[in-house]
């Protein structure tokens, strides 16, 4: 049994996604375009926010945002250790330090308790991760960041509609970030990103950037230096096509994540995940907790019944080779590291069968003697 399976998603939306690459690939325009104006547009709208711009990939959305931001060397960002490499790499690509502070055990995400000791005159900005699908404690970020006066990007690669107190990822900060990558919530057939904010300057300036810093007015007229991060027209209209089904794709991952906290919740063995009753958790990943003994166990014993897990993420990055120039070492941040150790992802994709799930719960229940 596979972890996602993408092709079901396909099966039941290929009438529309093939006529819709049809469409993209009869008028002859692949880069930009209409369809990606529609696009931005759309995901605008959805995230409450005055502009969005389409890109490449979501670590390009938090690579350009910093850069708009004119974050570069000698400045430091505060995130996550616990989290995809692309949100520190953009940091570290930017030509700033990425800085880590701890995770809260029970969201995973950023604890803005951890933020504030991390600040020094070189912080420019702070970059929340959204984590599996939960929005961070925003208002406490924003308070910090107010305080200091900082800048707050939005990392939702992984939380495209979630929610936190009625405001909607990525509208709270001063950018969000966001990721088209095909096993997402909302994902394209490829690469593809997107950055949403209410700033005009700095949405002009990253669309600057996308395009090897060209003027709009005049062809080969580069003003800045940039890249080429642009969102291919193919790319837009299937995710034109799949936002109109986004809402109820959440809507039956909580569904999937619900039934899964009634059941395994009667293991005391695991830990499920917990809900902020002001947040709505829209479940990239729906991501237990075991002891650290038992998940190697567990997972082989999966394995051998043909049911797929994934471990997000199983090394902070920290630790990671790519960042020992940062000085890090083990038990820096013991929250993020205890994480790793027990963390355990099941499949909660929308189109998971009542039946199959059922099943990888047996199977668990099984491993436990329940």
């Amino acid at each position: 049994m596979k972890f996602l399976n993408i092709q079901k998603q396909y099966k039941q939306i290929k009438k529309e996604i093939d006529s819709a690459v049809v469409r993209v690939l009869s008028s002859g325009v692949f880069i930009g375009g209409k369809e990606t104006e529609k696009c931005e547009k759309e995901i605008a709208k959805l995230c409450n926010a005055k502009y969005a711009i389409g890109l490449n990939s979501g670590t390009d959305a938090l690579f350009l945002s910093l850069k708009g931001l004119d974050v570069g060397l000698g400045d430091e960002v505060i995130t996550s250790p616990f989290t995809f490499i692309a949100t520190a790499e953009a940091i570290a690509n930017a030509g700033a330090r990425p800085v880590f502070a701890d995770i809260d055990p029970v969201t995973f995400n950023i604890n803005p308790k951890k933020i504030e000791e991390k600040i020094t005159r070189k912080t420019k900005a702070i970059i929340p991760v959204h984590l599996f699908g939960q929005m961070a404690d925003m208002d406490e970020i924003m308070k910090i960041a107010k305080k200091y006066k900082l800048f707050v990007v939005e990392d939702a690669a992984q939380a495209i509609g979630a929610e936190y107190k009625g405001k909607i990822a990525g509208s709270i900060g001063d950018c969000g970030c966001f990721s088209f990558f095909p096993t997402k919530n909302l994902g394209a057939c490829g690469d593809g990103g997107i950055v949403v904010t209410n700033n005009e300057k700095l949405a002009g300036k990253i669309k600057l950037l996308r395009n090897h810093g060209s003027s709009p007015n005049e062809k080969y007229l580069n003003l800045v230096l940039g890249m080429n991060s642009r969102l291919d027209a193919i790319q837009a209209v299937i995710i034109r096509v799949k936002l109109k089904y986004l809402k109820n794709w959440n809507k039956k991952r909580i569904e999937n994540a619900q039934y899964y906290n009634k059941e395994l919740a009667k293991i005391e063995e695991i830990i499920t995940p917990k809900v902020n009753s002001e947040k709505v958790h829209i479940f990239n990943q729906y991501t237990i907790r075991v002891s650290q003994g038992a998940r190697e166990r567990l997972i082989k014993h999966l394995s051998v019944h043909n049911v797929s897990v994934m471990i997000y993420y199983y090394l902070p990055l920290h630790l990671q080779p790519a960042f020992r120039y940062l000085g890090y070492k083990k038990d820096d941040f013991p929250e993020a590291e205890k994480a790793a150790k027990e963390v355990l992802s099941l499949s909660v994709y929308p189109e998971l069968s009542k039946e199959d799930q059922n099943y990888i719960v047996k199977k668990i229940k099984e491993f436990y003697g329940k």
